[in-house]
């Protein structure tokens, strides 16, 4: 059945996949079927794995600036903890503001899963446009604010563009009109803070930044746990209560859950834990190392193959790159890459091709640098022009 699948392990899927190390994967995979079985909704049943979730979370709040009255919950992926996240600020916002129908305002860079989550919900979003460097710009979100507004959302990095808002910015403007911050570090949570400890200039973004009500973090991407597993982080762990669903109402009694799911795999939490463990700091930081170097490379790489040009800024792991020849179409470099095998991603704006990097791309970057120099001159040659995709990768 895989046979007609990318070769991931090969370094040809720079996303989807986050994998560093066969022995570490192993370390995932043992943990994770250790609990298998177990329904991690069942704290009563098995308190190991609510202990395991605990140290998870706790671990989370430590290194995203979380204070003693931090708290946080275990969800099964980035769109859960943004569910979970506008879930919260909307019930805070109908007791602690009187909004009946809360209103979201955040930069058109922001994740559709915002969109996705405010569609159950009941919430309105309105999107606003970028200033040139990729970033929101504060001015217009602050004209988008009305009495409905509950919450700025803001990204760290945005998927799109691979930039971070000015966070301590929106954080200001959240304090000052009295409004709900959320931060979406679910690319860049576990890599940012270990780019930084190894000298690279990573703004503020976490739980520390006033202004700041929320987080999420994706355990299951440069966390490297198996799927799924994400954090949605608290400044403050009163604000549960607003993110709990509590029914009495039928003949079993009380149920209560802090998560969309019900059951809830197990596994997850358990490779989260051994995985966080395993590597520690020091882990983190040599994989943030491998990751930075080769951005870097890739970067000079793309920039010496004549017609293309990488787009700047890029903070951290995702990077676009166009090109400047008026015969040659990016996207027919895009298409020619796929049928070299490699995935490859369109942006759509700018158009360009979109690029996430992991430690397995390291070891296959010559070979994609090798590729793509062939298809920029075949492209050239034959002045094709690419398909546009709208699909996200």
């Amino acid at each position: 059945m895989k046979k007609g699948d990318y070769a991931w392990q090969k370094g040809r899927v720079p996303l989807y996949i986050y994998h560093y190390t066969d022995e570490l994967l192993r370390v995932s995979q043992e943990a994770y079927m250790e609990y298998f079985t177990e329904n991690a909704m069942g704290s009563n049943a098995f308190p190991s794995v609510a202990q395991l979730e605990r140290e998870v979370i706790e671990m989370g709040i430590g290194l995203l600036g979380g204070g003693a009255a931090a708290g946080g919950t275990f969800t099964s992926g980035g769109t859960e903890s943004i569910f979970l996240a506008l879930k919260t600020a909307r019930e805070w916002a109908r007791r602690e503001m009187g909004i009946d129908q809360p209103k979201i305002v955040m930069a058109v860079s922001g994740h559709a899963s915002v969109d996705k989550s405010a569609g159950y919900l009941g919430m309105d979003v309105v999107r606003t446009p970028l200033r040139e460097d990729f970033r929101a710009d504060t001015k217009l979100l602050e004209g988008a604010i009305d009495e409905r507004t509950c919450m700025l959302y803001a990204s760290a990095p945005g998927y799109p563009h691979g930039v971070f808002d000015p966070i301590e910015e929106i954080g200001a403007l959240a304090m000052k009109h009295g409004l709900w911050l959320h931060v979406d570090t679910c690319v860049g949570g576990f890599l940012a803070p270990f780019a930084r400890e190894i000298g690279y200039p990573i703004p503020p973004f976490d739980l520390s930044v006033p202004g700041v009500y929320s987080l999420s973090a994706d355990l299951h991407k440069y966390g490297f746990a198996a799927k799924g597993a994400s954090l949605f982080l608290l400044a403050d762990r009163d604000h549960q209560k607003y993110q709990r669903f509590e029914f009495s109402n039928w003949p079993r009694g009380s149920f209560l859950s802090h998560t969309f799911q019900g059951s809830r795999a197990a596994g997850p939490i358990a490779s989260a834990w051994a995985v966080m463990n395993t590597l520690g700091h020091t882990g983190y930081r040599e994989i943030a190392r491998v990751i930075m170097d080769t951005r870097e490379r890739l970067i000079a790489g793309v920039e010496q193959i004549r017609g293309l040009r990488v787009i700047r800024p890029s903070d951290l792991c995702i990077l676009l790159y166009d090109s400047i020849d008026p015969d040659v179409d990016i996207y027919a470099i895009a298409d020619r890459m796929g049928k070299k095998h490699w995935l490859v991603g369109k942006s759509i704006t700018p158009k360009a091709v979109h690029i996430a990097l992991n430690p397995l791309v390291a070891p296959a970057l010559d070979d994609y640098l090798a590729d793509l120099a062939a298809c920029v001159e075949e492209v050239r040659s034959t002045k094709e022009v690419g398909k546009v995709d709208l699909r996200t990768y």
